[in-house]
């Protein structure tokens, strides 16, 4: 595998510390609303990184963290947690938005094909380890305790620019309208490592710490996770562009005084997703999710399509036109593979010659449109009889995960059974919640569905009527 590296700046050969096994960890999302696909973009890229890795013959883990606290609407330590911002939009706890948001991005992931890590941890989980690792950094003056928080001094920080490349200089209080000046801090650039009560008294997550009640400041959380998982080497961490600074720059710096050497190898990062006006977000015009798209009549697996012919480290700007071609495309592909003959003999010469092809695609940068091209190269190859077509594009969708070889029925067949289990799960929530009017609401729909909804002491099951 070649890859780029950000902390170089270069495309590198990837070479794990531990031998074949790779470690990867995965900034997963802040659970206060719904991800918008700019956001499932840089998904998609990861699940290619991992799926491919596994091809290629390592043995791959893969961690990835819910925010569930911590994450502030402003990177510069001030603002709302967007948790509690969550909550009071919605006006229910934030345990509630927790769950309810995890859910909803989890079911995401299925529906776009992304394989959900193994490991997966709440942020909220892990105050210990935060802790733990802070008060070393404290002890060995990496920290300091100022106002009732305790902030990262980056003079202390070997190279604190290099991932970012930023200039020191271009950050100072004045120079930029997002660098606000906080008189507690040593320097303007310095960020929280924890927040106490003092400063957020209306905070629902807050735990006991050495330097008050409060709660971790965003940037320790991954590294905490991180440690706690793979211990003191990380081989690849991934993550869209807009972490590079200063989330994943504060991740280094903190990892590193903690543990006194170099923490991660490789550090991966997806482009945005562009609307028309720049970078996709939340906060401005239509807010695109995977529902969103499917009302209007495109599946998941078009939208990961259209991501995949696009690299993943260039800009990707979305219209709905470029949208219906890569759907077109997509369908065109798809009934042209399950039309082909799976009956008849292998040709391995052909098989293992398309196969070194499609491996080269990924282990060049995860040339993922080179790696379809390889798929339509399959198709017109007159020397391949359709078994080893067939066979050739049911293994690179091993990695490409586009369902090429799955028939549309046992996909909606799959779905429905999707999203029964999904619905059962939010019923039963809302019965824990003593919300038994959602319960109530819940098993009607799926009744209007032809679906009869049977609570046992196991759990829930269901039958078709």
């Amino acid at each position: 595998m070649r890859i780029y590296n950000t902390l170089s700046k270069k495309i590198e050969e990837f070479i794990p510390h531990d031998g074949n096994k790779v470690y990867i960890y995965t900034c997963g999302p802040t659970v206060y609303n719904y991800a918008h696909i700019g956001n499932l973009r840089t998904y998609i890229f990861e699940d290619i990184l991992e799926k491919g890795l596994r091809y290629l013959g390592y043995d791959v883990t893969r961690a990835m963290n819910i925010t569930d606290v911590g994450h502030l609407t402003s990177d510069a330590d001030t603002g709302e947690d967007k948790m509690a911002k969550g909550a009071k939009r919605e006006g229910k706890t934030v345990y509630e938005i927790a769950e309810f948001y995890t859910n909803a991005f989890l079911d995401d992931m299925r529906k776009l094909n992304i394989k959900v890590p193994e490991i997966i941890e709440k942020a909220s989980d892990n105050i210990d380890t935060y802790i733990k690792m802070i008060e070393k950094m404290i002890a060995e003056d990496y920290a300091y305790i100022s106002n009732g928080n305790v902030y990262f001094d980056i003079s202390k920080a070997k190279d604190y620019y290099k991932l970012s490349g930023k200039n020191p200089d271009d950050l100072k209080v004045g120079v930029r309208d997002t660098v606000e000046e906080d008189k507690a801090k040593r320097n303007p650039a310095d960020f929280v490592l924890w927040f106490t009560l003092s400063k957020f008294e209306n905070q629902v997550m807050k735990w006991d710490s050495p330097w008050g009640v409060g709660y971790p400041g965003w940037h320790i959380e991954c590294s905490g996770i991180s440690y706690k998982i793979f211990g003191e080497h990380l081989d690849i961490h991934c993550g869209g562009v807009d972490n590079i600074f200063p989330h994943h720059t504060n991740e280094i710096a903190q990892s590193e005084a903690f543990l006194g050497h170099k923490w991660c190898n490789y550090w991966c990062h997806g482009a945005y997703l562009n609307d028309a006006t720049g970078k996709m977000s939340k906060s401005k015009g239509e807010f695109l999710t995977v529902s969103l798209l499917d009302k209007k009549g495109y599946s998941p697996l078009e939208y990961r399509f259209f991501c995949l012919n696009s690299h993943y480290r260039n800009p990707l700007v979305f219209t709905y036109e470029s949208l219906d071609g890569a759907k077109n495309a997509y369908k065109k592909l798809k009934s042209k593979v399950l039309s082909l003959d799976k009956n008849g003999e292998i040709e391995d010469n052909y098989f293992n010659e398309y196969k070194e092809k499609f491996k080269e695609a990924l282990s060049s940068d995860l040339n993922t449109s080179l790696a379809i091209t390889t798929v339509y190269d399959v198709l017109k190859d007159s020397r391949l009889s359709d078994c080893t077509k067939y066979l050739l594009i049911e293994d690179f969708d091993k990695v490409l995960s586009l369902d090429l070889t799955v028939s549309d029925n046992i996909k909606i067949n799959s779905d429905l059974e999707e999203k029964i289990a999904s619905k059962i799960e939010e019923r039963k929530l809302a019965k824990k919640n003593k919300d038994f009017a959602l319960a109530d609401k819940i098993r009607d729909e799926l009744l209007a569905e032809g679906v009869k909804l049977i609570d046992t002491r196991e759990g829930t099951t269901y039958e078709f009527i």
